[in-house]
């Protein structure tokens, strides 16, 4: 396997950025995307030749960046400011695992919001079929006592980003309802339309019946669910110049990504903030979550693959920065312990994106940073030939330590109070 270290590898160019674009002209008009010139000679000034080739095509990588500085006040209140590079909500990406995100948000609210006796995140959650391709779910040997909970799917999805636990958590809040209260809290521009399994979208509609359990009793029974909420696809998102259909058959045309899932990158900023910072939002975009509810989300969302006994893991395969892509996922760069961050990654198609929140409690230091790259150098999808190693993770890694050097040079009128976020891991 290839190693990195914080300059991102300089590839042959030439060739990949010809195929690129011929690839993608034509394909997408995209409105004037959001740029901040200190953020753009932030990272132009401190950029290796590698990052420098990548950050001149934005049209071929399809990158964009948003980096948040967060001030303290006296009171430790934070005060936060986005800065933005090539950050566009109509140049679509595939969000990936990033979706997984707001399930576990709306799952554990969902979870309050009925306030029924003896349900929560730890009880039983037993999935039935009731239409073609539902599975059930009676067991989870990865749990202490063997049996599945909300709790323990959120876990996964955190710690290594499991498909299997997202699309349990879909089947419990079924796609209308997902849909309806993400577009409530003010988030009109996200759609989630599908479960991470072969499927079509009328499958997807429909979502199994599930039973919960206080032991032995049964406290709360969903019956099937069929989704009659109406999408808007009148524009069309076409990418690549072919790929493979689910039975390995190569069409050459563009990949549809019209119904796929969509959340847009300042959206995914905004989620993570709101759950890190519920006072910094407004109201409507708060999730109704308890106090044990975020500190249960700060444990997992920062928590490594290796600290985890349940479920537990083969650190070779899930090593301590799989999931962190800022700084740390290329190479397997280890993570220093005074050093969390909270986050969701995403890959998939090409796509890689990440947001996260990072704090440094022996520098107090503190900040957040967001961003999406395309590395698909022969243009075809679903062919599983991604330059995730060669150009994706390490523009991650770079991108990070420019503005992790940056914040550890500024100065601040008030050091923050980090205790909120100092956890104790098994």
């Amino acid at each position: 396997m290839l190693r990195f270290t914080t300059a991102i590898l300089i590839i042959p160019m030439r060739k990949f950025l010809f195929q690129l674009l011929v690839l993608l002209a034509g394909q997408c008009a995209f409105s004037q995307a959001k740029t901040d010139n200190f953020l753009k000679d932030l990272l132009w000034n401190n950029a290796s030749e590698g990052l420098k080739s990548v950050l001149q095509y934005p049209d071929s990588f399809r990158y964009q960046i948003i980096y948040t500085r967060i001030d303290r006040d006296k009171s430790n209140v934070p005060h936060f400011r986005n800065y933005y590079f090539q950050v566009n909500r109509d140049m679509y990406f595939n969000p990936a695992s990033t979706v997984k995100l707001p399930l576990a948000l709306l799952a554990l609210e969902k979870i309050n919001t009925l306030n029924l006796p003896g349900l929560s995140r730890n009880s039983w959650m037993m999935t039935d079929s009731a239409g073609r391709g539902q599975t059930r779910v009676t067991g989870d040997s990865t749990a202490t006592d063997g049996k599945p909970s909300l709790a323990q799917y959120i876990r996964k999805i955190f710690l290594v980003s499991d498909n299997d636990a997202y699309n349990r958590l879909y089947e419990f809040l079924g796609q209308e309802s997902i849909n309806k209260r993400l577009w409530e809290m003010g988030y009109p521009d996200i759609r989630i339309t599908r479960r991470f399994v072969h499927l079509n979208a009328e499958e997807n509609r429909q979502t199994n019946p599930i039973r919960f359990y206080d032991q032995d009793k049964l406290v709360y029974a969903q019956p099937a669910a069929y989704s009659n909420i109406r999408f808007d696809f009148s524009k069309k998102v076409l990418i690549g110049h072919a790929h493979y259909d689910q039975d390995d058959k190569l069409i050459p045309q563009p990949m549809d990504f019209t119904e796929h899932n969509n959340l847009p990158l300042e959206d995914l900023q905004r989620i993570l903030q709101s759950v890190l910072f519920p006072e910094s939002v407004s109201e409507k975009q708060r999730f109704l979550l308890t106090q044990d509810d975020y500190s249960f989300l700060y444990q997992y969302m920062s928590e490594f693959p290796s600290e985890s006994s349940h479920p537990r893991y083969d650190t070779t395969e899930f090593f301590s920065s799989y999931c962190k892509f800022f700084m740390f996922r290329a190479g397997k760069t280890p993570v220093p312990s005074y050093l969390r961050i909270f986050n969701k990654p995403g890959w998939s198609y090409g796509f890689l994106t990440d947001a996260a929140y990072i704090a440094d409690f022996k520098n107090k230091v503190e900040f957040m940073v967001s961003a999406v790259i395309y590395v698909n150098r022969d243009g075809v999808l679903n062919d599983d030939k991604y330059e995730y190693e060669e150009t994706g993770w390490p523009f991650f890694k770079e991108i990070g330590n420019i503005i992790y050097r940056y914040e550890l040079s500024r100065k601040r009128d008030f050091l923050p109070l980090l205790d909120k976020f100092r956890l104790h891991y098994n």
